[in-house]
């Protein structure tokens, strides 16, 4: 019955004329929001890949780094969590 409702008060206040163009934007404009998701949703996969293998190349062995080098990345990657954390 609500719903009834809401859509003849939507009715009154665009006219018949105007709805399908308002359904057209809302339609457009959800594809749209889709579309940005995805490729965002791509950009950080690609990111993600990127660093893998850029930290693959690069990778020490536990053996060469001293105890306080391991201290300090192990503080700065905490750091970066707790900051990605805060966004």
């Amino acid at each position: 019955m609500i719903w009834i409702l809401i859509v003849g008060v939507i009715f009154l206040l665009f006219g018949g004329s105007k709805l399908p163009q308002l359904a057209k934007a809302l339609g457009q404009s959800k594809r749209s929001f889709k579309e940005g998701l995805e490729e965002a949703e791509g950009k950080g996969q690609e990111q993600q890949k990127k660093a893998v293998e850029v930290l693959g190349e690069s990778k020490p062995s536990l053996e060469s780094i001293d105890d306080e080098a391991l201290f300090a990345e192990a503080h700065r990657r905490a750091g970066l969590q707790g900051s990605e954390k805060e966004r």
